[in-house]
């Protein structure tokens, strides 16, 4: 009787310790919602590439302020015309993308672009044209890069689509900073 009582306390004790232990050897279940996607349905890595294309749409419609008011050449003052109406219009198709999709915008700038924005509003003269000229071809280079891979490789079809519609237009961004770049390093110092 005694060995009965044993036989049968070890088989209950296997049975309540056997489930949990199946349970642990199982894959979790898996959201019902796609994997890395938020509430309004983007992927995070959509998602991160219209917050960094927000701000940088942003930062440039200020800084072209800026270079339309501070800059000292016609070409820096052109350039940054040309960036406050271009950024500013493809701001507002990414604002609509985003209100479509459930995504607030951020509404100012990031600290990395005021510290840009406060570094360059301290320079007058030839020193803002030069700085703003480099910015610009760092800015449109990461740019270029990163609209060409969400044009390529974004999970929602219709951010897919924009980034590539921009494309273009931040290609002859690059090629107008640069343009701008060369003339002002070739200019004579006086001029500039």
């Amino acid at each position: 009787m005694k060995l009965h009582r044993t036989t049968l306390a070890f088989a209950v004790a296997a049975a309540l310790a056997l489930p949990p232990a199946v349970m642990a050897q199982q894959p979790a279940p898996k959201p019902e919602s796609k994997q890395g996607q938020n509430k309004g349905g983007l992927a995070q890595g959509d998602r991160k590439f219209v917050m960094e294309a927000a701000h940088g749409n942003m930062a440039e419609v200020e800084l072209g302020k800026l270079a339309a008011d501070k800059g000292a050449s016609d070409a820096v003052k052109q350039f940054g015309k040309r960036m406050t109406d271009d950024h500013g219009k493809a701001n507002a198709e990414l604002k609509d993308f985003a209100e479509k999709k459930g995504l607030t915008l951020p509404a100012d700038l990031d600290a990395k672009h005021k510290q840009l924005r406060d570094r360059l509003a301290k320079l007058n003269g030839a020193d803002f044209d030069r700085a703003y000229a480099n910015e610009m071809v760092k800015d449109h280079k990461k740019d270029v890069a990163d609209f060409k891979r969400e044009a390529k490789g974004a999970k929602d079809p219709d951010l897919k689509a924009w980034a590539s519609k921009t494309l273009p237009t931040l290609e002859d961004h690059l090629k107008q900073a640069q343009d701008m770049q060369a003339q002002l390093k070739s200019a004579p110092r006086a001029a500039r």
